[in-house]
């Protein structure tokens, strides 16, 4: 999700509401701690040089029961990070602790913000000797019967 999609989703919502890739809810006495831009830069094992940016909202519960964060608060809290930082319409990360700090990408599902899981993947797969998706194995006789045949002095082959 992009920075102007949630600002869109926030501005027709009563409430806020965060769903783990469990199903759970952040309690909803959550805080935003952070509204950020990170930036990643590095070379991937093929040694390509790349950078990534990304907003990172920082979600955090104290014992503090009587917070509710509401969806007007969240977009003043967005823009003024937009107006200082000077960042763009940037894909959204979401950090939050269970265990320990989590990554997730966010999504939407009408009613719920849903923290989605990430994965790592190799970035250079036909760099670093990693075999790619066997291809499936096909009968040439199959395919002689599911296709026109080819004279072999037509020219078109």
């Amino acid at each position: 999700m992009t920075l102007s999609e949630i600002k869109n989703h926030l501005q027709n919502l009563k409430t806020i509401a965060f769903q783990l890739p469990d199903g759970n809810l952040v309690p909803e006495h959550f805080h935003v701690t952070e509204v950020g831009k990170v930036t990643k830069h590095f070379i991937d094992c093929g040694g390509v040089e790349r950078i990534e940016n990304v907003i990172n909202f920082q979600l955090w519960n104290a014992n503090d029961y009587n917070h509710r964060l509401h969806p007007e608060k969240l977009i003043n809290i967005i823009e003024l990070s937009e107006k200082t930082l000077g960042f763009g319409n940037l894909n959204i990360e979401v950090e939050y602790q269970s265990n320990t700090i989590g990554k997730y990408g966010l999504d939407f599902n009408g009613t719920n913000f849903i923290l989605t899981n990430k994965a790592t993947a190799c970035l250079a797969e036909d760099q670093c000797g990693i075999s790619p998706a066997e291809k499936p194995k096909i009968k040439i006789s199959d395919l002689q019967s599911q296709a026109p045949s080819c004279d072999p002095n037509s020219g078109c082959c």
